[in-house]
């Protein structure tokens, strides 16, 4: 969970590539199962970093688009919705999917009925919107919204455009209120300006999660039907007839957590004729005003808003048709859409398209031919199953997505982000999880990226003491280097681990051995923190002293959860951590304990699978040999955490990370290990899958006793052959192939169970 912690047309040649004769042999339209609207309630408790909420959005996007046009309510969130609420401000084009913090809501539309009568700067409360969910609806690419004023709002969008329909009570005219200061986290400086039956502007704003990053984002937009009356407003000021508008408004959060009536801003107003809906055809650039009137002009230009919203679907039913699930119930097929929907949400395309786009430095580049830059990573959180994810299903799209990371570290002079919004650093949360990133993507087999080039980058920002470009990419990283540890932090070391680790991994399929060993073994400098006296990983001081009344369920040393659960993020040396504890059985009890809560929050010494640092561990059995245990754990998270309602989410979403790990989950497959492709296997949540990489491999999965009532793997076929092991090698995620499961009431005593059926473990290199 990402929390503050700071130191036209969519045409396959718009978007990431799916070969074309794949998608004519499976028409299946798997888009019919997608509730946009699930995360968006409290599905959870409010352990005081983010909510209990996905903090999704239910508005129009197209799959990695840029252009997310969304309500928002008064009540905050960090998509920008919150369920809970009936009140709108507006319809704002940028979104982040399932933050922690709230970010972007950039360019509010809000329609009304009536003539404005004062300043919305004023009394902004005067013009929200009221509604009943009754008369809401979403599916992929379209929302629509009928206010309690009458007001009828349609939304659907493009990759970088969209296209509103607003359809007015005929008894008065109907007018737009578009406030260009609107972004959630207030605007530095912004222009608005009125040109026949065009509108265009931009905003300088940023500032997600409290970082001081700011970005400047632009958007034309076009109207089907003449203005009867126009101007603007600026701060308490109404001026009709006024083209263009200047200012900047502060921060429009109150300290309950509302959008204040009364904040100070700059927006036009545009009066119509209500006899006829009109039509909003608008598209957003980061890059320029020209940029955004092209990305108009060339995805949608005179296309309709139902031509739109039918590209639209399309292009989101050839994206989930990528798996295609059968044999489980109606709402386990809504859940699972639901999550595949919000894996392909973000990162989303950055660039124009002449392929421009704005670096981290503030210049404008352009891409290579037949690419994207991509933006918005919330690293702390993808790396532990989207990443994995979307370089499975999608490699085209994740090494671009790798690409586009170096990038931003290059111009950066090879310092990497953890938590990047936009084209800005913000440095939120802890660790140094991009190096893992690029690491599982190469290593699932998405290569069409500069990876030699990344890894010299990775390894110069890995090793710098201090700070660069104003950033310091690991904090105490001067203890880190001649301790092995950072001294009275857990999670930092461990996270530093893990981005270790994936540098050695990269390594080492680059054949850069010196590399690789060296940081292979930093890597384990976890064990330094390791209490023989407590048999727990706890803080540990630069003197090298642990505290003797270590408490498990503490929270100090640890970022988002306590001793319990980060004590299991050794997942590249789960054996080392099991013999230390005094062997398998040891650690099995401790596991047994520790499930017996699946979503403690980080004040108890139990699972918080609720949130990032825990998800892994349901398959750490594996190394004990009880896989078994893995089903029934994984089995239960699924019933019990996720469902497809709007308070499906029992926690925030992260851009798609607890989203993955439900796809995962539920096709019998996992990614523990960070920067390596293993797939652990457990019971899957349909009796058959079919998986579609975007460069062409299949893989088919089978299970057809597959029923809550037989959550047990009694026997396992790949690619024809039977297997004991409960893990897949890297060769299969890389190949494809088929899964047969033979799925029972009981488990299997010889399925996984031997010392030979044990998962890798990467240790010390000699």
């Amino acid at each position: 969970m990402s929390r503050r912690r700071l130191a036209g047309i969519v045409v396959p040649l718009l978007l990431p590539f799916i070969p074309v004769a794949a998608h004519a042999e499976t028409a299946v339209d798997s888009s019919r199962y997608v509730n946009p609207f699930v995360g968006t309630q409290d599905g959870g408790p409010d352990f005081g970093h983010g909510g209990g909420a996905g903090m999704t959005f239910p508005g129009a996007v197209a799959p990695f688009g840029m252009m997310q046009w969304s309500p928002d309510t008064v009540r905050t969130a960090g998509g920008g919705y919150k369920y809970e609420d009936n009140r709108l401000y507006g319809f704002s084009m940028t979104h982040i999917s399932g933050p922690g913090c709230t970010g972007a809501q950039d360019f509010p539309v809000l329609p009304i009925s009536g003539i404005i009568g004062r300043s919305p700067a004023v009394d902004g409360a005067g013009y929200l919107q009221t509604f009943d969910h009754a008369n809401e609806q979403a599916s992929p690419g379209y929302y629509r919204v009928t206010a309690d004023s009458g007001v009828e709002t349609e939304l659907t969008a493009s990759t970088r455009a969209g296209v509103a329909r607003f359809t007015f009570p005929k008894d008065k005219p109907g007018t737009l209120l578009l406030d260009v200061t609107g972004s959630v986290s207030g605007v530095d400086d912004a222009e608005i300006a009125i040109d026949g039956n065009t509108v265009s502007g931009w905003a300088l704003t940023g500032g997600f999660c409290g970082s001081r990053g700011r970005y400047r984002v632009y958007f034309h937009a076009t109207f089907d039907r003449p203005f009867t009356a126009s101007g603007s407003w600026q701060d308490n000021v109404i001026k009709p007839g006024t083209t263009t508008t200047r200012g900047a408004a502060p921060t429009r959060r109150t300290k309950s957590g509302e959008i204040a009536s009364n904040g100070l801003g700059t927006g036009v107003f545009l009066q119509f004729d209500s006899a006829q809906p009109v039509q909003m055809r608008t598209g957003l650039s980061y890059v320029s005003l020209d940029g955004a009137r092209a990305n108009l002009t060339a995805e949608i230009g005179p296309k309709d808003f139902d031509t739109v919203r039918v590209d639209a679907r399309e292009a989101w039913r050839r994206r989930l048709d990528q798996i295609q699930v059968t044999g489980g119930d109606q709402d386990r097929l809504r859940t699972f859409y639901s999550a595949l929907y919000h894996v392909f949400l973000q990162p989303y395309i950055f660039d124009d398209v002449d392929g421009s786009y704005t670096g981290f430095d503030g210049q404008t580049h352009r891409v290579r031919p037949g690419h994207h830059y991509y933006a918005t990573f919330s690293g702390w959180d993808i790396y532990r199953s989207e990443t994995q994810l979307l370089a499975w299903l999608a490699p085209d799209v994740a090494s671009d997505i790798a690409q586009s990371m170096y990038d931003n570290a290059r111009v950066l002079g090879n310092v990497w982000d953890r938590w990047s919004h936009q084209n800005t650093v913000t440095g939120v949360m802890n660790g140094d999880p991009y190096h893992s990133i690029i690491a599982s993507t190469y290593a699932f087999g998405a290569r069409d990226f500069d990876a030699r080039e990344a890894l010299d980058s990775m390894v110069e920002g890995a090793l710098r003491i201090g700070e660069k470009s104003g950033y310091t990419e690991r904090p105490a990283n001067e203890h880190y280097q001649r301790l092995g540890w950072v001294p009275g932090q857990v999670s930092d070391t461990l996270e530093y681990n893990i981005a270790d680790f994936g540098i050695a991994q990269l390594a080492h399929r680059l054949g850069e051995r010196s590399v690789h060993d060296k940081f292979l073994r930093s890597s384990h400098g976890w064990q330094h923190l390791y209490n023989p006296l407590t048999k727990w990983l706890q803080p540990r001081s630069a003197e090298g002293l642990f505290n003797p009344f270590f408490d498990p369920a503490g929270t100090d040393g640890y970022v988002e959860g306590n001793g319990a659960q980060y004590h299991w993020m050794t997942f590249h040396d789960v054996r080392a951590l099991f013999d230390m504890m005094g062997g398998n059985a040891e650690a099995a009890g401790r596991l047994d304990t520790f499930f017996s809560q699946l979503n403690a929050g980080p004040h108890a010494p139990f699972a918080y699978l609720g949130n990032e640092p825990t998800l892994q561990t349901p398959w750490l059995y594996a190394w004990a040999g009880l896989p078994d245990r893995t089903q029934e754990v994984v089995r239960r998270a699924r019933t019990e955490l996720f469902s497809p309602t709007p308070n499906g989410l029992a926690g925030n979403d992260d851009l798609g990370t607890m989203s993955a790990w439900y796809v995962w989950a539920s096709l019998g497959l996992y990614p523990v290990i960070p920067g390596r492709a293993e797939l652990f296997v457990h019971g899957p949540a349909f009796t058959n899958a079919e998986i579609r990489r975007s460069s062409g491999e299949r893989i088919t999965i089978s299970a057809p006793e597959a029923t809550d009532a037989a959550p047990y793997i009694r026997a396992l076929r790949v690619n024809g052959a039977d297997t004991t092991k409960a893990w897949l090698p890297e060769s299969f995620a890389l190949s494809g192939g088929r899964l047969d499961f033979t799925m029972g009431a009981e488990p299997d005593a010889r399925f996984g169970t031997a010392a030979a059926d044990a998962p890798p473990s990467f240790g010390v290199p000699r």
